[in-house]
């Protein structure tokens, strides 16, 4: 798999001097990173849709389409796949293949906090 998400990405690297007309991948490029995380949500979104009613026809299909928009905002962000591997290996290491981290990090890097908004407590503008 490595092999074939490495060939993506060189091609969505191509992609950033192709023109937009013709080219989606070099319009969602020139979209912003804001836009390329939001198609990344939607397509994540879509592959529970389809392994929630047990379609897995769909769920290959929707997840070959988080790949492709995920490596969208990795060259958008600057991450090269060998630095996921990287990471993923390092993971192995420490705890086994199958595990995520956990909540307590194992390392001292920061880590950005996610917080929920009480909506009861947002004042709407006028």
């Amino acid at each position: 798999m490595g092999d074939s998400l490495d060939r993506l990405y060189q091609a969505v690297l191509a992609a950033r001097t192709a023109d937009p007309a013709s080219s989606r991948t070099a319009r969602l490029l020139r979209a912003g990173r804001s836009k390329m995380a939001k198609k990344l949500a939607e397509e994540a979104v879509e592959v529970v849709i389809d392994a929630m009613h047990g379609h897995s026809d769909a769920v290959v299909r929707e997840s070959a389409d988080l790949l492709y928009n995920l490596v969208v905002l990795w060259v958008a962000s600057g991450v090269h796949p060998k630095d996921v591997w990287t990471e993923m290996e390092r993971r192995e290491r420490l705890l086994g293949i199958a595990e995520k981290l956990p909540k307590e990090r194992l390392d001292a890097s920061p880590r950005r906090k996610v917080v929920a908004l009480d909506r009861s407590r947002i004042r709407k503008r006028r």
